[in-house]
C-alpha cells in the first residue's frame, strides 16, 4: 500500500528512521529526482532536484490500517500524510512505474519522462540556455524545435530540461 507524505527536507533521515522503527520490515521510500546541469562561465555545475519537491512515496502493507497511520502522524520530519491515498493506489503505482522506467543508471529521471505541448511557453532548467523562456514550435522523439525571441533553435531532449512557465 503506497501513501504520499509531505516531509521536512532538513529532517528526512529522522523520518526514515522513525518509520522504520515503528513499521519494521517491508518499508520502501521513493523520491523521483532529476539531475540539473548549470553552466557557470567555463564550469558545469551538477545539482540534484526532487521532482515532487517535499513530497515522497512510502510503501508498507500496514498502511491500510488507520491505527498505524495515527501512530505515524507525529513522526520526526513528517509534516503530514495526504488523505485519500487508498482510492488512488492505481494512479500512484502508474506514476512510480513511469518514473522508474525513465530512470538512468544513477537513479535520475530522464528528460524523456516529461511531455511537452506545442505552442506553449517553457523555461530551460538546465543546459546552455538555463533560465531562458522558449516557445515550443514542434518536437519529435529526440529534439525540440523552439523560438527564443526571434531565433529558432533545435535542442536535444536528452540534455536539456524544461518546465512550464
Amino acid at each position: 500500500m503506497w501513501t504520499v507524505l509531505k516531509f521536512d527536507k532538513k529532517n528526512i533521515q529522522g523520518l526514515k528512521k522513525d518509520f522504520s522503527d515503528k513499521l519494521g520490515y517491508g518499508l520502501k521510500f521513493y523520491m523521483p529526482k532529476i539531475q540539473l546541469k548549470k553552466f557557470n562561465k567555463r564550469n558545469i555545475i551538477l545539482s540534484e532536484k526532487l521532482i515532487l519537491g517535499d513530497y515522497l512515496f512510502c510503501f508498507h502493507q500496514k498502511f491500510s490500517k488507520k491505527s498505524i497511520l495515527s501512530t505515524l502522524k507525529y513522526a520526526k520530519g513528517l509534516k503530514y500524510i495526504l488523505d485519500d491515498f487508498l482510492s488512488s493506489q492505481n494512479e500512484i503505482e502508474k506514476f512510480i512505474k513511469k518514473c522508474q522506467e525513465n530512470e538512468d543508471e544513477n537513479g535520475y529521471v530522464n528528460p524523456s519522462f516529461f511531455d511537452f505541448e506545442n505552442q506553449k511557453d517553457y523555461e530551460f532548467m538546465s543546459g546552455p540556455f538555463s533560465n531562458l523562456i522558449i516557445n515550443i514550435i514542434s518536437q519529435n522523439k529526440l529534439s525540440i524545435n523552439a523560438l527564443i525571441g526571434n531565433y529558432r533553435i533545435t535542442v536535444s531532449k536528452k540534455d536539456n530540461l524544461v518546465r512550464p512557465v
